[in-house]
């Protein structure tokens, strides 16, 4: 797959297809204990994620699989065995087709634009230090077989200006592995971390009323909903280290009530993200 974190598509035991993340993936070990946990409060939040889970992948199939393979500086290693991190794929993958960028008229339209304001009340909450990454497909009810396909996690096609107008597509949310600033597990906030690229998503936003909703279910999330998603974590992927971790989302639980501020930095930024507000 297209991305730093050089990603593979597999099929798994349960038949469905997931984005796998390898645990010697180039971005780092972290990247998957980020996701796992990101995706997991994310959908806490009532917010479109691709389904996560872990993934176990053998060393038999790795040594019999040419392509299981990091690409690094010089050369290549063959991806580790063990548990991986899984990002599933929406729907079937000979069915769904998956794009990456839509025009503006068919952006417009996507029938869950609002969570782009609530992924980034997320987004701020966790200091995720990498731009959203969002992929779009077709409603189940508007599914038109015949059509190429491409996988998110960073890679897609494009729908062409003016194909298939009347077709309502839906976005999720994906790409988790940079918040709490990637392996740095720190937070670091700057005005535009965690917008979208494209703005017209938060065309809708008028003030901070926007917001409100999703700034509430976020300090609503206990101490006890982050425990339980940490028990989720293989402690692999953080090293066995249980202290910095821990440390983390000591850190996380106290930024709940600085959202507000960190979006009212985002809106006054020379970039006007939302260019309603008023």
């Amino acid at each position: 797959m297209r991305g730093g974190a050089q990603s593979q598509l597999m099929r798994c035991s349960n038949q469905a297809y997931y984005v796998v993340k390898f645990q010697n993936n180039p971005q780092g070990l972290r990247i998957l204990a980020n996701e796992l946990l990101g995706t997991r409060l994310a959908a806490r939040l009532g917010l479109s994620v691709a389904e996560p889970e872990v993934v176990e992948v053998r060393a038999e199939l790795i040594a019999g699989t040419e392509d299981l393979v990091i690409q690094l500086g010089r050369g290549r290693a063959p991806c580790k065995a063990g548990k991986q991190f899984g990002s599933r794929y929406p729907g079937n993958l000979a069915d769904v087709a998956v794009y990456d960028f839509l025009p503006d008229e068919q952006l417009r339209e996507v029938t869950n634009l609002a969570e782009f304001c609530g992924m980034l009340v997320f987004d701020k909450w966790t200091c995720n230090t990498n731009g959203r990454q969002a992929i779009f497909f077709r409603e189940a009810d508007g599914a038109a077989h015949g059509v190429g396909h491409s996988v998110g996690q960073g890679v897609g096609q494009s729908v062409q200006r003016g194909a298939g107008s009347a077709t309502r597509y839906c976005a999720r949310m994906i790409d988790n592995g940079f918040c709490f600033n990637a392996g740095e597990w720190n937070f670091p906030d700057a005005p535009l971390r965690g917008l979208y690229a494209r703005h017209r998503v938060y065309e809708g936003v008028r003030g901070m009323d926007s917001f409100e909703a999703w700034i509430a279910r976020v300090e609503r999330i206990e101490e006890t909903a982050l425990e339980e998603i940490y028990g989720q974590i293989p402690p692999e992927w953080y090293d066995c280290d249980a202290d910095a971790l821990e440390k983390m989302l000591e850190q996380l639980l106290r930024r709940r009530k600085l959202v507000r501020e960190l979006i009212v930095s985002a809106w006054k930024s020379s970039a006007r993200p939302f260019p309603n507000w008023k």
